[in-house]
């Protein structure tokens, strides 16, 4: 059951990188429930698209809002995004060196529990929640043991950060192509994790390529993204048209 409430509005964006314009009039709006896909070639701007949601630095948005929960996050830090509640989930995880995977993780926890006013988490309870989670992801204990993402495969630090948003509970989590170089069994597990999380109260934004993903993780509804901006929006069987018949109308559209 959706609510139906807006989570997430972007009006109008423009965006830029080293001064040139990738996002170009962007508008998409995804309700509490939602799962929306959205889909494209390399160079249309989708993974720019997520970092200016993440607040990343170096992307400088020149024009529109992005909204959460009716409240637009312009002048919020990366931080303060993510404590407010938006997640992303990287096409390339980083690796942090001398942070423990659990120091991490409880560290997070706590970061979101403070802003909400609420006392750190006990030892005990969030050992218990770890323990839940990397039973439902798979995760084994000496994976959670190394340092954040050091020496994991591509399918590890997937699962890994498929194991922190799970933690942490955001209210809107962005997936960039969070399917890129996972196997079968990779993606089955990341995508499990996904269907897990799937509630009224959380929305998500799931960017890829392929129609692969989207066999595991059934989108509500399907966006092509080409030259900066939307230029098709459809239900599920949107991406399975883009399987067969590829972007090239859609690019030369957008030029």
């Amino acid at each position: 059951m959706k609510n139906m409430a807006p989570l997430i509005e972007i009006k109008d964006l423009h965006a830029s990188v080293d001064g040139k314009e990738i996002i170009k009039g962007l508008s998409l709006t995804i309700n509490a429930g939602e799962v929306h896909a959205l889909m494209g070639p390399n160079g249309a701007g989708k993974s720019t698209l997520s970092a200016v949601v993440a607040g990343r630095e170096g992307y400088e948005v020149t024009g529109g809002q992005v909204l959460l929960n009716g409240k637009d996050i312009a002048d919020m830090e990366a931080d303060e995004r993510a404590v407010a509640g938006i997640f992303l989930a990287f096409q390339y995880p980083v690796e942090i060196p001398g942070v423990g995977t659990t120091t991490f993780l409880k560290a997070a926890i706590n970061a979101r529990r403070r802003a909400r006013g609420e006392g750190e988490i006990e030892p005990m309870e969030f050992l218990k929640l770890l323990r839940a989670k990397q039973k439902e992801l798979d995760i084994p204990d000496e994976m959670i043991k190394r340092p954040v993402n050091m020496g994991y495969s591509g399918g590890e630090k997937k699962r890994a950060e498929t194991l922190q948003m799970s933690m942490l509970e955001p209210a809107f989590c962005i997936l960039d192509e969070t399917d890129s170089g996972l196997d079968i069994d990779a993606l089955k597990v990341v995508s499990d994790g996904v269907n897990a999380m799937r509630s009224p109260d959380r929305g998500f934004l799931v960017i890829t390529h392929y129609q692969r993903l989207l066999n595991y993780i059934v989108p509500d509804y399907v966006h092509v993204f080409a030259g900066g901006r939307i230029v098709k929006s459809g239900g599920k069987e949107l991406a399975l048209e883009l399987e067969e018949k590829g972007y090239a109308e859609f690019t030369e559209q957008a030029a």
